[in-house]
């Protein structure tokens, strides 16, 4: 929590017991640092990002039950912009909500908006796209700068073969060789509009979008992928991987704390990767 005794004055004002009024469904769009949290969803004992903002939450509204995301991230994972939502009858305008949510959060999480959506505006079943970007320094250099947010590989990687193999990915496909032994999806088949590996100097950036994604399932990919950079892995084999859907035959599960969710999408917004020209359209 942070913020000085003038704040904190000025936040209970704000959030004064005042009469109710009627139920208001309201979205909060944050973005967070990944590193100390064991995901978005609560568990026992553990520090999460819907733990956390819950409790900021409940400084405010204390009879809140939970609140609800437009997807969840594992332990470790960033988010440069995820969505959530709750329902109440607060009266408090949408900027004392955002201010007074603020002030109680920790430092490593940030609401960056908070507006009012109509009472049936889902978080989840009514995002669009969804857009991922995983982060890799290619260097036997470290760089203490971006350690938190980004893998490291020390040994060469083959750049344009992994681009090539990136394009496999590309459209629907049953995923059942990138998931998660643990993943619960019923159905394994998800549709991708847009992947591209991107190299800035020594940093490799593999973006990926689509309606939705396995538990593993991108990190896995990147797995796969960096074997094609080392030349472990050929492009026909990436394509044997994905058609054979075992997951024994696909590279390692890489680290979490390369993955980042850069924004979930909703109708009549452009994803990043449609704004860049490297996805498919609806």
């Amino acid at each position: 929590m942070g913020g000085t005794p003038q704040a904190k004055e000025s936040i209970e004002r704000l959030t004064s017991p005042d009469e109710h009024t009627s139920q208001r469904n309201i979205r909060l769009d944050l973005r967070y640092d990944g590193t100390d949290f064991c995901g978005w969803q609560m568990q026992d004992n553990q520090r999460s990002v819907e733990g956390v903002l819950l409790e900021a939450i409940r400084h405010i509204l204390p009879d809140l039950p939970r609140v609800h995301a437009a997807g969840r991230t594992d332990a470790g994972v960033h988010a440069e912009h995820q969505v959530a939502q709750f329902f109440s009858d607060t009266q408090l305008t949408t900027e004392a909500l955002h201010r007074a949510i603020n002030y109680y959060l920790p430092d490593d999480v940030t609401v960056t908006d908070v507006s009012d959506v109509p009472l049936d505006w889902d978080a989840r079943r009514h995002a669009r796209r969804r857009t991922y970007r995983y982060s890799i320094l290619n260097s036997r250099q470290r760089d203490p700068l971006i350690r938190r947010t980004t893998a490291r590989i020390y040994r060469p990687l083959d750049i344009p073969a992994m681009q090539e193999a990136t394009r496999v990915f590309v459209g629907v496909h049953d995923f059942s060789a990138f998931r998660s032994t643990h993943c619960e999806a019923r159905n394994p088949v998800r549709r991708i509009t847009g992947a591209v590996l991107l190299q800035e100097g020594d940093c490799i950036h593999l973006w990926i979008e689509g309606h939705a994604f396995l538990r593993h399932m991108v990190r896995t990919i990147v797995g796969t992928l960096i074997e094609v950079g080392l030349r472990t892995l050929s492009l026909e084999d990436v394509q044997g991987i994905l058609k054979s859907r075992d997951r024994t035959r696909a590279g390692k599960t890489a680290p979490a704390h390369g993955l980042t969710l850069v924004r979930v999408t909703y109708p009549g917004e452009l994803a990043p990767l449609e704004r860049m020209g490297y996805a498919e359209p609806d």
